[in-house]
């Protein structure tokens, strides 16, 4: 045991008679200003709370419930494909076969190469909140892939998997690779709008990466004239997705336009005040084999 110390200090020291209760110092009366200074203090920190609680939920949370369904809906992909149902591929390399499409369903599988060998995502029928927060979707009524038109698909920036987190980093000529069950598509983004005027004399456009990319103004007419590689525009403006980009109109017969791939997303991030567009143009097809991977998917 520790023995007590005792204290050699006088008494008096400690006599709690010594002081008068009247002549303690008495905290001033709390002001209504006071009050609500503090008041307006604790709701802030309350609301901050919240809205740190939100972004938590919407970057990270959302993203591994996504990617939980993303990988569901893969699964059922890749087991449809493994079945007996295959349809073989048309006779004329230039042509699709219709795919019977499922909202909510995954049809084909997207790569971007320039992004990473993990980046690929499979596609799904549709571009509500529900459909997206499984990966990106496909704009109903647009085309499908390998189909002359405009074959459009939006994804998240942030939060629920955001698959195009990065699209504003695309460049011309970047690869994206689309595959269906019979066939994998190869489309190029196009020339950016500052690139259009002196493509031809621009030494990209001689690169490998670049065959088939070209200002479609120049290969397809005037009425390509807006359709460039990447674009900023409002939510109400639609007509981005049309068969020709700001056409609301065909202005090319059917048989005669190109074949695109739009993307969409939102902008800038953790915004949706406006649309990234990205535009892309198929240059080449392969049929799917066992164990053939297009050698644009080494592109990196």
């Amino acid at each position: 045991m520790i023995p007590r110390v005792e204290d050699d200090y006088d008494d008096e020291y400690y006599d709690d008679d010594y002081y008068d209760e009247d002549e303690k110092d008495a905290l001033p009366p709390e002001s209504l200003a006071r009050k609500t200074v503090r008041g307006v203090g604790e709701a802030l920190i309350t609301m901050g709370l919240v809205v740190l609680l939100f972004v938590v939920y919407e970057v990270y949370v959302t993203d591994l419930l996504s990617a939980e369904k993303q990988q569901e809906a893969t699964a059922a992909l890749d087991s449809e494909w493994g079945s007996n149902t295959v349809t073989p591929p048309p006779a004329d390399p230039n042509r699709q076969s219709k795919l019977n499409l499922i909202e909510g369903k995954a049809f084909a599988k997207m790569y971007i190469p320039v992004f990473g060998n993990d980046w690929k995502f499979s596609v799904v029928e549709g571009t509500t909140d529900k459909h997206l927060e499984i990966g990106p979707g496909h704009y109903k009524d647009t085309a499908q892939p390998g189909e002359a038109g405009n074959f459009a698909i939006a994804g998240h920036r942030v939060g629920k998997g955001a698959p195009f987190n990065d699209l504003d980093l695309l460049e011309s000529c970047n690869a994206v690779v689309v595959q269906t069950q019979t066939q994998w598509f190869v489309y190029r983004v196009l020339p950016m709008s500052s690139e259009v005027a002196g493509w031809a004399s621009n030494p990209k456009a001689k690169q490998p990466a670049c065959a088939g990319v070209a200002p479609l103004s120049t290969t397809l007419g005037d009425a390509y004239a807006k359709t460039v590689g990447q674009e900023i525009v409002l939510p109400t403006q639609g007509e981005v997705i049309a068969p020709i980009p700001h056409q609301t109109a065909a202005a090319v017969p059917a048989d005669k336009q190109a074949r695109l791939l739009t993307l969409t997303t939102c902008h800038p991030r953790f915004s949706d005040r406006q649309r990234l567009i990205v535009h892309a143009i198929e240059t080449k097809s392969y049929p799917v084999a066992d164990g053939f991977v297009p050698p644009e998917m080494t592109e990196g």
